[in-house]
């Protein structure tokens, strides 16, 4: 299992940024897809999560309204389009999948929102 993220960036508040997270070594269109993200000092959070076929997705009450979560399974791509960006917003992104019951995690990208 491979996942790599990418398109982060530094942004100033209010705008927009849109990361991508490529997955590799599973089959992709049967697992739900998340991404987190982990501040510092801070815990790793759940942001957004996506099931299998892209129906249904689940948001932190922080990014409701902001943040977009979608898959295109023809790429074994999932995307997060994060809007209206705050500086609260600033922390290191992370894709993830559970295969089999195991976590998996990308290298994470770098998302710095300035005042």
């Amino acid at each position: 299992v491979q996942l790599v993220e990418s398109g982060g960036g530094l942004v100033q508040a209010g705008g927009s940024l849109g990361l991508s997270c490529a997955a590799s070594g599973f089959m992709f269109s049967w697992y739900r897809m998340r991404w987190y993200r982990q501040a510092p000092g801070k815990e790793r959070e759940l942001v957004a999560g996506i099931v299998s076929g892209g129906a249904n997705t689940n948001y932190a009450d922080s990014v409701k309204g902001r943040f977009t979560i979608s898959r295109d399974n023809a790429k074994n791509t999932v995307y997060l389009q994060m809007n209206s960006l705050k500086p609260e917003d600033t922390a290191v992104y992370y894709c993830n999948v559970n295969v089999r019951g195991l976590d998996y995690w990308g290298q994470g990208t770098q998302v710095t929102v300035s005042s």
